[in-house]
């Protein structure tokens, strides 16, 4: 299919509509985790449609030497093994020490992310419910692909991925970690997530804080002023 202008009007409109395809195929989730921070604005959407409670979900891609948009790996703030894409590491000839910089650099984002979004409250606990994992598009999955894996590791009754837009291969490889993935749009050529929307600005912190601390637990932090 051709790309079209925009598939979206913005993040919110993404989510209104998943929430609405999720719902359509009887898949409503009891939990919705984001990817922060771009997936916490569509994913607020899905709970707010849905009534679920919304977390996130901390995961850091992994950058290549120069091509840094390009994952090699990715982390998971609950996990301690990384998720490494060995084929392309040794492809680009990415060296053992620019790896292990990056690795360190995105964990210290991830604890930084971790302080900020959810203080000193705990994982929101999976073991045993469907949960849908949310972002607002995906290119390679590396980063997502990471999540999946660490959260199967708790032993969910399901779970669901939930994303705008990604690339036909993609959501083939998300198809091999989930229970079932709901994509809404497979362009081909695929150019960029932020093609698929007419808004496409930068989510802050802030936002984020905000839409966490809507979602109505109340033992969430205040958000940043």
């Amino acid at each position: 299919m051709d790309w079209p202008p925009a598939l979206f009007a913005d993040r919110q409109e993404a989510g209104e509509r998943l929430a609405r395809e999720l719902r359509a195929r009887q898949l409503v989730p009891e939990r919705v985790l984001a990817v922060p921070r771009g997936g916490v604005v569509v994913a607020a959407e899905i709970a707010r449609a849905l009534g679920c409670p919304l977390d996130v979900v901390l995961a850091r891609k992994i950058g290549a030497p120069g091509q840094r948009e390009l994952a090699i790996g990715a982390v998971v703030s609950d996990d301690p093994e990384p998720l490494l894409d060995e084929r392309a590491i040794e492809y680009l000839g990415v060296p053992a020490a620019y790896l292990e910089a990056e690795i360190a650099a995105q964990r210290i984002e991830l604890d930084r992310q971790l302080c900020l979004y959810r203080g000193d409250r705990p994982p929101p606990s999976v073991h045993g419910r469907v949960v849908a994992v949310v972002d607002d598009g995906v290119a390679t999955g590396a980063t997502l692909r990471a999540a999946l894996r660490s959260l199967r590791r708790q032993q969910p009754a399901r779970l669901i991925v939930a994303v705008p837009v990604a690339p036909v291969a993609t959501v083939e490889r998300l198809a091999a970690e989930a229970d079932a993935v709901v994509c809404l749009a497979t362009p081909e050529p695929f150019y960029a997530v932020g093609a698929a929307y007419a808004d496409f600005r930068q989510v802050t912190d802030e936002e984020v804080c905000r839409l966490l601390a809507l979602s109505g637990d109340p033992h969430r932090p205040d958000p940043a002023p």
